[in-house]
């Protein structure tokens, strides 16, 4: 079994009764014991649970939508991120051609399989996967970076294909809601058990409703994805941040939300229903210049945003978890605490990751995160990484 001293009120963040100053935690692959010191080191420091990330779509070089990355750069990637305190994540595949889709979940499902096998951590933080199209809206604007020869309605025999091409692994599906049969479809998802997400849309106050009404639980990047100009009362914007149904996610990078609108949009949805994505892409981690995000070219430029190449539209991101929290409690002014809650047991309990939805309480997975937190600059710094009982980064 192992012990560790770590230390903070973050400590017990999810759990009933509060916080603590300093603990101890107890571990395997589950956690056995969290125990208040009563006589703590004088140096101590923080820990969380681990974070959760369910929009990636590359890192560290690697594109997850390319179906001829090797597990070995898959496996590469997925270290680089460790080193930013994510321990569980959702690959995500975007709006492609039916055949290319296909290749990259069953590419993805091949290396996680081999993964597990091996009894690697990447298997493990390779939770589940994230389709967010092609099943969203054809407009400019509202369809993002998604290549819109490939945008088409709903069909379920289609995600079926996926389905069966992912080995199951599809937990998270992002549409948007104004395609005619969206609300049988978002039905179809939810009775097989994956969630489904609003996301790339410019629906109507009135098909929102029939989405939720049909199953659909979250938001994807709500702010992004939408029309720039649109209705100043009645928008999918403002429809979206109303529903107490649904939980959002949010790219907090500086870039994809400015600070007004993401502190207005978080006292709507309230911290509780609110979640950190990165959005990040294959650029994440490197140098300006050229990548790919499945079909299509995008760039890194030296600002540090990810455009379609040679234009201006935003392709996803490089923000890191890690930073992404630091930049929530700036930008946005909620407490670590919050921010911790928003990366970890909210994504957990919003996209249905079993052994991780009530914080460091015993018998939860042990995933954890050491860090040291700079209350000035409101910057965090991981020290070390456990996915499943095993130290998988060390700063």
């Amino acid at each position: 079994m192992r012990t560790d001293l770590f230390g903070t009120r973050s400590t017990l963040i999810g759990q009933q009764g509060g916080t603590s100053s300093v603990a101890q935690v107890e571990y395997d692959t589950v956690i056995q014991h969290v125990d208040e010191l009563l006589y703590p080191p004088e140096q101590v420091d923080r820990i969380a649970p681990g974070f959760i990330d369910i929009q990636v779509n590359g890192f560290a070089g690697v594109d997850y939508n390319d179906p001829s990355a090797s597990s070995e750069a898959i496996a590469h990637s997925i270290r680089k991120m460790f080193a930013t305190g994510v321990t569980r994540f959702f690959p995500t595949v975007i709006t492609g051609s039916e055949e290319h889709m296909l290749r990259a979940l069953r590419n993805l499902a091949r290396a996680k399989e081999e993964f597990v096998r091996c009894g690697l951590p990447e298997g493990h933080a390779m939770e589940a996967f994230h389709v967010e199209g092609p099943h969203i809206s054809r407009e400019e604007g509202p369809r993002g970076a998604h290549p819109v020869e490939h945008v088409r309605p709903p069909n379920f025999e289609e995600f079926q294909r996926w389905q069966e091409a992912a080995g199951g692994n599809i937990r998270l599906v992002t549409i948007a809601p104004e395609w005619e049969h969206a609300p049988e479809y978002i039905e179809n998802l939810v009775r097989s058990g994956v969630v489904a997400s609003i996301g790339h849309t410019q629906a109507s106050n009135a098909q929102i409703q029939a989405a939720v009404a049909a199953g659909a639980t979250m938001s994807t990047h709500l702010g992004n994805g939408a029309l720039s100009m649109m209705p100043k009362t009645d928008n999918c914007i403002w429809a979206q941040l109303a529903e107490d149904r649904l939980t959002a996610s949010f790219i907090v990078d500086g870039i994809h939300t400015p600070s007004p609108y993401l502190r207005a949009a978080l006292r709507a949805k309230g911290t509780e229903r609110s979640v950190l994505v990165t959005d990040a892409v294959m650029p994440a981690m490197c140098l300006p210049g050229p990548y790919r995000l499945g079909q299509v070219d995008v760039e890194l430029l030296e600002n540090g945003s990810v455009v379609l190449r040679s234009g201006t539209r935003l392709a996803g991101s490089v923000l890191r978890m890690d930073q992404a929290i630091g930049n929530v409690v700036r930008l946005a002014g909620v407490t670590l605490v919050d921010a911790l809650a928003m990366a970890t047991v909210n994504p957990a309990r919003a996209a249905r990751i079993a052994g991780r939805q009530r914080g460091l309480t015993p018998g939860e997975k042990a995933d954890l995160v050491r860090f040291r937190w700079d209350e000035h600059s409101a910057s965090l710094t991981v020290l070390e990484t456990v996915v499943a009982g095993e130290t998988v980064y060390k700063a």
